[in-house]
This record gives C-alpha cells, structure tokens and sequence, in this order.
C-alpha cells in the first residue's frame, strides 16, 4: 500500500537509523492534502521501533492554537503510545492518568493543562526526563508532530522548534530524537515567513501524487489480492477520478470493491463507486460550507463544465464560458466568487485564471461533477 513511496521511506528510515547511533535527525514530511504524509510517518515508525528500537510518539496538534495545547497533546501522545506498556512511564505520568482499563487509559486535561505552560517551556529536559524512564528499553525517540496548521504561522511555534533542534544538537549528551513534521508546503513556507532559520534545520521528505503506472499498480494488486480483475476503463476511472492522492485512491477502490461481481470490476462499477466517494470525501474532508454549495443545481451545471475542460489545477474563465449556456453566464460569477470565499479557488497571475487552492478540493469537485443526473 506504499507503491511509489520506497525513496521517501527509505530516507525517513536512514534517519532513523542515525538517531539510533545516537544522532538527532529532523524531518520535515512535505505534501498536499490527501497525499499519505500522516499514514507514510506512521508506518515510518512502526518499522523504526522494531527495526532500531526506536519509540514513537504520534501528536495530533490540529487543535492546537499554543505551546500549551501543543505540550498537553506531546503528553497524550506519549500516554497513549506503546511506551504506556512500561510501568515506569505509568508512574511517571500518574499525576494526569485518573483510570487504567480495557478501553485504555483515561487523562484529566485539567491536570494536564495545569503544566502545560511549565512543560513546554522546558519541553527537551521534559522529553530527555521521559527516555531516562525507559532508555533500558529503547535507543531513541521519534516525535511526530502532525496536523500542524494552527501553529505554523505563529512565531512562537516556529522558536520553538528551532530551540529544541539547538539546544539538543549542542548538548554533549544529546538525546536520541527524531522530529518528524508533517505538513504541505504551504504550511512550510509560513513557518518559514515567521522564523526564517528554520529552513537550516530540516531535511525534506516532499511525497508527490502517483504516476498512473504507480496508481495502476496499486489498484492491480489491491484488487488482485482479492481475485478480482479490473476492466481497463474501470481502471482508467479509478486513476483518473482519483488524481494520484492516496487518500481518494483507498475510498474509491473500497467503494468499488463492494459493487463487484463475478469477480470483474466494469466501467459502470467504477463510475458508481465515483459517486459514493465524492459522497465520502465531501462528508470527512471538505469544508461543510463548500459541500453545501455544491449541492446548488446551478453550481453542479457550471461544475460539470469546467470537469469536462482541461482544467487541472487552474482555468480560464474565458475557456468555462464558451460552454455555458446564457443562464449559467449569469451566475458564473458568483459562483467563482463563492468559490473563493469558501478557499476552493484563488485568483491566478493572469487576468481571469483561477486556481484550485488544492488538489483535494478540485478532484473533489471532479468527482461531483458525475453525481446525480441534472
């Protein structure tokens, strides 16, 4: 399920390796939305603690506005992670765990958010403090700090990692630390516009959109794995509604999965599978408003107008226009401009060019566009 991604897993895992031998290695996992950048960190790390004997922790900081929200979820993470296997990260963190059991263990945030601030501002000595209770155990750390966008663009954010990258890098007994950042480039370059250094300090592991022969590949062997062969315009469907983005790939294949049979996936199949995960993707990844939007009967004519175009990631209004009819003219306009309030399309460079803000956003609106007859 990693077809086309050997290179960028074997430079995380070179990584991984030098943190082993006691190097601490910094990782920024750059790509768009939907690429596979949290899945690729993850699966990263797996191999890592079996491999090196490395231990992982994965932080969700989607919520995150500070560096307080950002130590008390660094905390979750580590109480949740494989390490809560040891009973002396237990007893270390028994001040926040108010109950263990089956279901897992449970945290008092109140207690958690109470030294957040305390933790974040020694946030190394914290860590080095966590690896002292099971360096018996392991030989080093991996931090995954993910879903980073209410912090890039803020300064503090950006001092912090530079400080906990120097502060590790001229200690004389550094600890064994590999920081992974997942993020897209856009995300990137506004941690760099707040705190330019930054760019000195990681190595980049930047995840392309799958070729077709890579996109091929993984839905021959997905499907043949279940004894199912896959017509070469069902195929051509799979590839091209799902623009190389693994997240699209995984949801259109399982909603085509469930429609095959006698063990051959057809156009017609593919083209209703289409359907169902525009209806997934809309519901999990795209803004509520913009799902709305689309619902418009007026919005879904001028959709399948600018689908049936060349268009990739951007388009001429003047290209759009030829094939509209004098009532879509109309409201073509107001149909870009809300587009761009609900950050679907932005302005290009040319006069009337616009562009898809993502590549999500505008192979979501392609999968709409073959929805429900008008």
């Amino acid at each position: 399920f990693f077809v086309g991604r050997s290179a960028e897993i074997d430079r995380v895992l070179r990584a991984a390796q030098q943190v082993q031998a006691g190097k601490p290695q910094a990782i920024f996992i750059s790509g768009e939305y939907g690429i596979g950048k949290t899945s690729l960190a993850r699966y990263v790390m797996t191999i890592a603690e079996e491999r090196y004997k490395l231990v992982g922790f994965h932080s969700l900081l989607g919520p995150a506005k500070n560096l307080e929200d950002l130590a008390a979820r660094v905390v979750q993470s580590i109480i949740d992670s494989k390490a809560a296997k040891w009973e002396s990260i237990k007893t270390f963190f028994s001040q926040y765990i108010e109950e263990i059991s089956l279901f897992g263990i449970k945290v008092s945030f109140e207690k958690l958010q109470r030294d957040a601030h305390q933790i974040a501002a020694n946030f190394l000595p914290y860590l080095r403090s966590v690896y002292d209770q099971i360096r018996s155990d392991v030989k080093g750390v991996i931090l995954i700090l993910d879903e980073i966008n209410g912090l890039a663009r803020s300064p503090e954010f950006g001092l912090f990692l530079k400080g906990l990258v120097d502060q590790n890098a001229i200690n004389p007994n550094p600890l064994p630390l590999l920081l992974i950042i997942c993020g897209t480039e856009e995300r990137r370059r506004e941690m760099l516009d707040q705190h330019e250094p930054l760019a000195r300090i990681f190595e980049i592991a930047d995840i392309s959109p799958m070729t077709d022969a890579e996109m091929r590949e993984f839905f021959a062997k997905s499907f043949a794995s279940q004894g199912i062969r896959v017509e070469d315009e069902a195929m051509g469907f799979l590839c091209f509604y799902s623009g190389g983005l693994p997240k699209l790939m995984h949801l259109l294949g399982d909603a085509a999965f469930w429609l095959v049979e006698e063990e051959v996936l057809t156009k017609d199949m593919a083209l209703t599978a289409v359907v169902t995960a525009a209806e997934e993707v809309g519901r999990k990844f795209i803004n509520l408003q913009v799902y709305r939007a689309i619902r418009s009967e007026d919005y879904r004519r001028i959709l399948k107008k600018i689908a049936a175009s060349d268009a990739e990631m951007s388009f001429m209004t003047s290209d759009i226009e030829k094939g509209l009819s004098q009532e879509e003219r109309k409201k073509f306009n107001n149909f870009l401009q809300k587009m761009k309030r609900l950050n679907v399309l932005r302005s290009g460079d040319r006069r009337g060019e616009y562009v898809f803000t993502d590549s999500l956003s505008r192979l979501y609106l392609r999968m709409e566009s073959t929805g429900r007859p008008i």
